[in-house]
């Protein structure tokens, strides 16, 4: 059984599914973030940008990420969440540790590269000095149902 997921994690999953479909239209993997601050505030939004920027580092959480350091005015973000419609892969977990984001939540599971806790667990990695809550699954059918019908296009 699932729980269902808190209202502010609800609501930014939406404005994260938006981005990515944004992103899907744009042509890049639909993938989106959004940074939310301790009362829930968005500080931060991003989607994949990597085909628009030829940035290989121009992940949704990345992007997010860093707009939420220059809202607040500092690389720390303690207290806020990141909300992303996939969990994030090796390099994205790693900028959740750098920005010291306290939770993840997350939609779909990645099982090929994730690295909150399908392939790999680097964001609660007990030997790190600094690990986050995850919250898998928030509407995951739909992030699902986005990556789908994009790589089926595709292919």
């Amino acid at each position: 059984m699932t729980l269902p997921a808190p209202a502010d994690d609800d609501r930014a999953m939406v404005r994260a599914l938006e981005l990515a479909a944004a992103a899907a239209s744009a042509g890049d993997i639909p993938v989106g973030a959004v940074v939310t601050d301790a009362a829930g505030a968005v500080i931060g939004e991003g989607r994949n940008l990597r085909e628009a920027t030829g940035d290989p580092t121009a992940h949704a959480e990345v992007v997010a990420l860093r707009a939420a350091a220059v809202a607040t005015g500092s690389w720390n973000l303690t207290g806020c969440t990141l909300t992303v419609t996939l969990e994030p892969c090796l390099m994205c977990a790693g900028a959740v540790l750098q920005s010291h984001v306290s939770r993840l939540v997350f939609g779909a599971w990645d099982d090929k590269a994730g690295a909150a806790g399908s392939q790999y667990d680097i964001v609660r990695d007990r030997r790190l000095p600094v690990r986050a809550e995850v919250v898998a699954g928030v509407r995951a059918d739909e992030a699902s149902a986005l990556l789908r019908r994009f790589f089926a296009a595709h292919r």
